[in-house]
């Protein structure tokens, strides 16, 4: 058996953590803040490639066991593209987490969704959500 789908949906292990697991894998991307804003979506785009292709080679991963948290780093990444400070930071992780946990509207329709894609797509609806508000955010601050 090949180990890697296994190690890429885990994030090397990090699934395993507990408690939490999801919050320590929305926690391992936080330091992509200090990059531009573009190298956050770069690796949404790259979690979220690799979180497909593992999927799809573990049938035990395809109903969003809890050690999975590719979904939550691809997601995360994506809430932290307008993440501006620490203040931006703590506003990305805490409305991330609150979606991805409440599940309001979209993102309960994309955690209903069934294999790889309702696996990923409930983290980024999250993540676009939350990247949402904070550019929102942003533009009222900033005039």
């Amino acid at each position: 058996m090949n180990p890697w789908p296994r190690h890429v949906a885990s994030l090397g292990g990090v699934g395993f953590l507990r408690p939490g697991p999801g919050t320590w894998g929305s926690a391992v991307v936080l330091p992509l803040v200090l990059l531009p804003g573009w190298v956050a979506l770069v690796a949404c785009a790259a979690f979220t490639v690799a979180g497909f292709w593992a999927l799809a080679r573990l049938p035990e991963a395809r109903e969003d066991p809890s050690w999975v948290v590719v979904d939550e780093a691809a997601g995360m990444s994506l809430a932290l593209v307008f993440a501006d400070g620490l203040l931006g930071v703590v506003l990305a992780f805490a409305l991330f987490r609150a979606f991805d946990i409440g599940k309001p509207g979209p993102v309960g329709w994309a955690d209903r969704q069934h294999g790889p894609f309702g696996v990923m797509a409930d983290d980024l609806v999250a993540g676009a959500m939350a990247a949402v508000i904070l550019l929102l955010l942003n533009l009222l601050v900033m005039g």
